[in-house]
């Protein structure tokens, strides 16, 4: 019995160890994946600056003026409506309200994913904002600027962040492809239309945008393969401690019938 007793000890020593490092894994990802979201954008900067040698501006300004020559009072009212679905005020109020319906409905694991993921994209709009200080355009319709940097968008940071991963965490728990189809094409098209909002108002460079949609894709893909992982070796897990608890009862009950 005293043999057994100490298997069993060393298996769930083993078992805690692997656990430790499996957490401390977790982190190392989370923290790759954010420096890897602002590593990627600052290549982007870099790249605009040394290569393109002005032309992101030409670029910028081209867009500008193409979609201003839309500009009319419907649709500066419809925009303005829209770019509100990505502010912070409006995202936090709504990304609170899901956070508690998902923890009332225990679902504990996609409460934690959305905050995870929009608390990494404060910390990326944060960071990006303050490292490249980038001023923003003229606005159009009187708009008024906000008092952050431009470079990158939050709106589109954020609403892609926020619409993204709730369509992920739906759309996994619907069976019926056609109802997943729509509710990331819905998603997208709501993210794509804000970003385009802020444009339209001329409160941000389209690049702006752009920049805020890659920060957002980094992002959101490094919370997916983080649960992808967790979930993966969370079944190994089950499965070993299972085993072992298996293999220790057979010899238990050999002995016993020893």
């Amino acid at each position: 019995m005293a043999f057994n007793q100490t298997k069993r000890d060393r298996a769930k020593t083993r078992l805690k160890l692997l656990s430790a490092r499996f957490q401390a894994l977790i982190g190392s990802i989370l923290f790759l994946g954010l420096a890897s979201a602002v590593g990627a954008l600052f290549f982007f900067a870099w790249l605009a600056d040394e290569v393109l040698e002005g032309d992101a501006k030409t670029f910028d300004e081209t867009v500008r003026v193409f979609v201003h020559g839309f500009a009319g009072e419907s649709l500066t009212a419809l925009m303005q409506f829209i770019t509100m679905l990505g502010s912070t005020l409006f995202l936090s109020i709504l990304c609170v309200s899901i956070f508690v319906i998902f923890m009332i409905k225990n679902l504990k694991r996609a409460a934690v994913l959305l905050m995870t993921t929009m608390a990494g994209a404060v910390i990326l709009n944060f960071a990006l904002k303050m490292s490249f200080g980038r001023l923003r355009p003229v606005p159009f319709f009187d708009t008024p600027l906000p008092d952050s940097y431009s470079f990158p968008s939050g709106h589109a940071l954020y609403a892609a962040c926020f619409y993204g991963v709730l369509a992920w965490l739906i759309a996994a728990r619907i069976q019926n492809k056609s109802l997943r189809i729509l509710i990331w094409s819905l998603a997208v098209l709501l993210a794509l239309l804000i970003g385009l909002s802020r444009i339209y108002l001329g409160v941000h460079y389209p690049s702006d945008v752009i920049a805020g949609y890659a920060a957002a894709v980094v992002w959101i893909l490094t919370v997916v393969l983080i649960d992808f992982t967790f979930q993966k070796w969370r079944r190994f897990f089950k499965n070993n401690q299972a085993s072992d608890g298996r293999r220790l009862d057979s010899g238990i009950g050999k002995n016993n019938l020893n």
